[in-house]
């Protein structure tokens, strides 16, 4: 094939996918996976989707070859910070923009029992931060004197008060130390994209290696982001759009994994009530969180914790009692796919209940207040109520039938009006998943990236999803 084109691959926990995208006809030419061989050699799962890949689109020549990667774990990070809802929390949103999985963080002084915990999770990044510039010094020296003797070797990121940056850095000497400015340099000033994009470099220079890709580095002319860093490009490029190309405005991403839930945002997030009131950290336009504990096989029982038996049961129409036998069946073997009506009945709740509870957490929550001068209103976090659109992400949504309906437990509940999630949306399915690669494209061809995205997701290749599906009381 003499077209220009692009091979994209994603090497995922599970799946390695690989996409074939036409730089000049803005479209997706094949897409293939195979599972991903990360205990022997990733190779040898490429191999096998690059084989299925060329029996569907023949020999191509490809003009660039970029590649992401969640594969043996993704990159795992730890962070600390002074106040929990501030410099901790500046961090973890740093972390989660750059596309890590945040193991923990922490707050306030570590102690010996902390650093023994960081030294048994043995994170890939750890993010130190702490103070305002000029502000504390004390909580992130000491927490630099702390890890200082962590027995466990592994990059440190100082991300805190500039003011005593350099002394951390003496403190932690002998170890692998890197500097950035501070993710919080004033309160209510939130600065993560620097820490973020040293965060992706040393995903780059390091963990490539240590997780044994940097073996496929000869087949790639760009390496390599974190997967869920690429969906990131990906959906806020089809959000903000190009100067040539519209994007699609405001909207909500949902990426239900085996193992986590995903949710991004890209929107501004401001009260639509009047008499509101803003409530800690500044959010970012563009958001992403990441729930470690819910998931469709490997946290399934993350998910009948979070919402309960009885909750499950109503989503499915089973007994509570065969909910909890069949979460226990995937608990024990999470490779189990649904082959009896009630495993595919239990598959719907979970799924819906795992969109649900992560769109609860991502979005914002807004309480009611009286003061002597009358009432306000506090919010807390994103304002998502007038977001009109929702891209559904990940195996379950994409392969069942039901994905407009699984995905529509994402928007406003009305028993629980505190949560500021949309209120109806225009639901999209990636049903190719191709949101990473379009987002690995993003840097260098935006203008096909976008049209790719628009063609599969926003077109009318997926006949059957409803257009607007506005979630009923439930």
């Amino acid at each position: 094939m003499s077209a220009k084109a692009a091979l994209l691959i994603d090497f995922g926990s599970t799946f390695t996918k690989v996409s074939a995208a036409g730089l000049q006809s803005g479209e997706i030419i094949g897409t293939a996976a195979a599972y991903t061989t990360v205990e022997t050699d990733v190779g040898y799962g490429l191999a096998t989707a690059l084989a299925e890949l060329r029996r569907q689109t023949g020999n191509i020549n490809f003009a660039t070859r970029l590649a992401c990667s969640s594969a043996a774990g993704g990159l795992r990070m730890i962070a600390s910070g002074l106040v929990p809802a501030l410099t901790a929390e500046a961090a973890k949103v740093a972390a989660l923009g750059a596309g890590a999985k945040v193991v923990k963080v922490y707050s306030y002084e570590l102690t010996g029992e902390d650093v023994d915990e960081i030294a048994e999770a043995r994170p890939d990044i750890f993010l130190l931060t702490g103070g305002t510039d000029g502000g504390n010094r004390e909580c992130v020296l000491h927490n630099a004197e702390m890890l200082a003797g962590c027995k466990a070797e592994f990059p440190i990121l100082i991300a805190g008060n500039r003011s005593c940056a350099a002394q951390c850095e003496k403190l932690l000497a002998g170890r692998e130390v890197y500097r950035c400015e501070n993710v919080l340099p004033a309160l209510g000033k939130l600065n993560v994209e620097p820490a973020g994009q040293r965060i992706r470099e040393l995903f780059l220079r390091k963990i490539i290696y240590a997780k044994g890709l940097s073996r496929e580095a000869e087949l790639l002319s760009g390496i390599m982001m974190p997967t869920p860093a690429a969906v990131l490009c990906g959906v806020e490029l089809l959000a903000k759009g190009t100067d040539r190309q519209p994007g699609l405005g405001e909207l909500v991403a949902v990426d239900l994994g085996g193992a986590t839930t995903d949710v991004y945002s890209m929107a501004e997030g401001a009260p639509t009530r009047e008499n509101t009131v803003i409530k800690g950290l500044p959010e970012p336009w563009a958001k992403r969180t990441v729930e470690g504990d819910i998931g469709m096989r490997y946290t399934a029982a993350g998910v009948l914790d979070a919402v309960g038996s009885q909750r499950l049961a109503k989503l499915s129409g089973l007994e509570q009692d065969a909910v909890e036998e069949l979460v226990r069946q995937i608990e024990r073997n999470p490779a189990t796919l649904p082959d009896t009506p009630q495993q595919s009945a239990l598959d719907f709740a979970l799924a819906s209940a795992a969109v649900e509870v992560a769109t609860a957490r991502h979005a914002g929550i807004i309480e009611e207040h009286y003061t002597p001068t009358g009432q306000v209103w506090l919010q807390t976090g994103k304002d998502l109520t007038r977001v009109k659109t929702l891209i559904a992400i990940g195996g379950a949504l994409i392969r069942g039938k039901d994905a407009a309906k699984i995905a529509a437990h994402a928007l406003h509940d009305p028993a629980a009006p505190q949560s500021l999630r949309p209120k109806s949306a225009q639901i999209l399915v990636d049903r190719r998943y191709i949101l990473s690669a379009a987002g690995l494209l993003a840097g260098e061809h935006p203008e096909e990236a976008l049209a790719i995205m628009k063609k599969e997701i926003v077109g009318d290749a997926h006949p059957g999803v409803p257009a607007i599906y506005i979630h009923p009381p439930i």
